[in-house]
């Protein structure tokens, strides 16, 4: 195959996948996927991201205690009071606007209904939610933190080295799903892993072998038309 083509088929083929089956992933096959991510570039060469890779039985403490937390919450949530845990940044815009409300509502709705989750079944809705704690059941979950006193630029050098763990873990035939939902929980991710306070949780992701029996899975997402987005300046 030309190289084109494998890299096109790498990019084109990931997906966020939701289930995963629990075969271990090698650590070399980790470390590799890595070494290769981090040759993301970066503004002067900084390399502003950090990873902690959960496996085994660590793995398994950490996603207890988050669940944990999560649950708790959202027993909060149901007698009327606030969440003890709360995102330390701003990842989505305090009020919604079009294009991008329909694109949200559309993804969410399409999800439920492969799961056979109603508009008002909250609980389901919470369960769904809380499998992002525990990775959707992969195999290997890795927290990705950044030191608070960098600025906006490393977080766009942050995004481009998560892609490429992404895109590498599809030339070995593997799948990852990005987790912005383990933010929330900063607090408790800092002391569950001994982050020093000028450290603060970008994300989550999953890695491992897709579970192709999760309904989740049949998800297909759509992107919009160049026409939406690009515009051409020429002579």
């Amino acid at each position: 195959m030309h190289d084109q083509a494998i890299v096109d088929r790498a990019i084109t083929s990931r997906r966020s996948v939701r289930g995963f089956l629990p075969t271990p992933i090698p650590r070399a096959t980790i470390e590799d996927i890595l070494t290769v991510a981090s040759r993301a570039p970066s503004g002067t060469n900084i390399q502003p991201w950090k990873v902690h890779v959960l496996t085994g039985e660590a793995r398994a403490r950490f996603c207890a205690a988050v669940v944990a937390a999560h649950d708790e919450d959202y027993a909060r949530s149901k007698r009327g009071e606030p969440p003890q845990n709360t995102v330390e940044y701003g990842y989505y815009p305090d009020e919604w606007f079009e294009p991008y409300l329909g694109r949200r509502r559309k993804i969410g709705w399409d999800l439920y209904g492969l799961l056979g989750i109603g508009k008002k079944d909250y609980d389901r809705m919470h369960a769904q939610h809380r499998r992002n704690f525990t990775f959707f059941d992969a195999p290997v979950g890795l927290i990705f933190t950044i030191d608070r006193r960098m600025r906006q630029g490393s977080w766009l050098d942050y995004g481009m080295f998560l892609e490429n763990i992404m895109i590498a873990a599809r030339g070995r035939g593997l799948d990852t799903c990005p987790q912005q939902a383990f933010a929330h929980f900063h607090g408790l991710i800092g002391r569950h892993l001994g982050l020093p306070d000028s450290d603060m949780v970008v994300c989550g992701m999953a890695l491992g072998h897709e579970d192709r029996d999760e309904p989740a899975n049949r998800l297909v997402t759509e992107r919009a038309p160049l026409a939406d987005f690009v515009t051409f300046v020429e002579d």
